[in-house]
């Protein structure tokens, strides 16, 4: 499956990391990672990574690279977890000599000249460390970090069923670098007690539909000062309703400047093609997508309580 992939990486002189727009810890961790991975067993390559602010992830000290247009020319660039070319976070990708993709996602359509897509992943980190081991490339442990950071993040501490077996072989193999995991975990979970007290607050607003779809509204009247707010909200209040008895499907709805914001979750069922209905997409039990307005949230929702009402007659 990396025979292409080693084959570009090898051949390119100029590299340029992409990933999905707002990134979580697998987007910047593959990006990350990949990144060093190249710079550590191909030294003499021009590495840049390229992207927005990692405002999710604020203790990662790491600037992305500012280029110009000109550094695309013979370049190959590099596109991590990212299922929809419309979320790819530099569209200046389409420029390159090449293209090549890593990503873990449902496959919704083909986007670089080599697509190396497998779902089975419990994370893009995940593909590139099978990569990595594959190919017997040398691991450093800044690589084998920001791997393990969206591995972690992404398996959601290696509770949701995309973990198996092949995840902990992995983990494994990335521990073969010593890697700081009371640092790690610190810089990931732990949380401000005023963080602490505004989650208690929202939990306030869980509502539920007739078929017990759980789910939280925010307005943008409601959100927090500053240019990236719904996004860090939105991932946040999706979790809150995680380990509810007897709810097998939530949404969080965040209002922001370019729609409403809706992270579908489910620990039973399929929630993906309601996600790809309304222009989003993502895996089986987690998606996301952004709707115009308030009424089309609503039915998104009403979708979600069919399919609740639906897989619960069965």
């Amino acid at each position: 499956m990396f025979k292409e992939a080693y084959r570009l990486i090898k051949k390119y002189d100029r590299i340029i990391i992409h990933r999905h727009s707002h990134p979580d810890g697998d987007a910047l961790g593959s990006q990350m990672g990949l990144a060093r991975l190249i710079r550590d067993n191909f030294p003499k390559k021009e590495v840049y990574m390229v992207g927005d602010v990692a405002t999710r992830l604020p203790f990662v000290d790491v600037k992305m690279d500012e280029i110009g247009d000109e550094v695309y020319r013979g370049a190959l660039a590099v596109i991590l977890d990212c299922g929809s070319s419309r979320l790819i976070c530099d569209e200046r990708y389409r420029t390159a000599e090449r293209t090549l993709r890593f990503d873990h996602h449902i496959y919704c359509e083909k986007i670089a000249d080599v697509d190396v897509v497998d779902s089975t992943y419990e994370s893009a980190c995940g593909l590139v460390a099978m990569f990595a081991k594959e190919c017997g490339l040398r691991l450093s442990p800044a690589s084998a970090t920001s791997l393990y950071m969206g591995m972690v993040t992404d398996s959601g501490r290696f509770v949701f069923d995309s973990t198996s077996a092949r995840t902990f072989e992995l983990a494994a193999f990335l521990f073969s670098q010593p890697i700081d995991l009371n640092t790690l975990y610190y810089n990931l979970y732990a949380e401000e007690f005023a963080d602490i007290l505004e989650k208690a607050d929202n939990m306030h607003k869980i509502r539920f539909t007739p078929n017990n779809v759980a789910y939280i509204y925010t307005t943008r009247e409601e959100l927090p000062e500053g240019s990236d707010a719904a996004p860090v909200v939105s991932s946040g209040l999706v979790s809150l309703m995680h380990d509810i008895k007897g709810v097998f499907v939530w949404v969080n709805f965040t209002e922001a400047d370019d729609g409403v914001h809706a992270e579908l979750r489910s620990n039973k069922y399929n929630i993906n093609p309601i996600a790809v209905k309304y222009g989003g997409g993502g895996h089986k039990k987690a998606s996301g997508c952004t709707v115009p307005d308030r009424e089309t949230a609503m039915r998104l929702l009403s979708d979600l309580d069919a399919l609740a009402a639906s897989e619960a007659e069965e």
